[in-house]
């Protein structure tokens, strides 16, 4: 069965480029466009694998994930921030959020796929 993948991202292009690639690479992707949509959707249907970003309207990244680690059946699933933030700190709030990993925006097309595929994994 293929993996199913909940993408947390309000940017319908980085929504759109994101599923496209994931879905490419033969994931079943489940999109939403804001953190308490995403949290809904996880605990309903309890994804392989969770990308989340930051900068949302409302609910921040960093809240979803603590309300994701909240749910005892998401407590193994991995989440990976996918954002802009990338100061110094930023990969650090970011795991102490309760994330497994950080990818930079803009995403890279050609790695994006392999990246996903290692979280997917296990391997961050």
């Amino acid at each position: 069965m293929q993996p199913k993948i909940l993408l947390i991202e309000d940017n319908e292009q980085n929504r759109y480029l994101a599923t496209f690639l994931l879905e490419k690479r033969g994931y079943q992707v489940l999109a939403v466009p804001d953190g308490p949509l995403g949290v809904e959707l996880a605990g309903k249907e309890p994804p392989d694998l969770i990308l989340l970003d930051i900068q949302l309207p409302g609910m921040d990244g960093y809240a979803v994930a603590r309300e994701l680690r909240k749910n005892p059946a998401l407590r193994a699933t991995p989440i990976v921030a996918v954002t802009s933030y990338a100061m110094t700190g930023d990969r650090e709030k970011t795991i102490a959020a309760g994330c497994n990993g950080y990818i930079e925006k803009p995403i890279n097309p050609e790695t994006f796929g392999d990246e996903i595929g290692r979280f997917l994994e296990g391997q961050p």
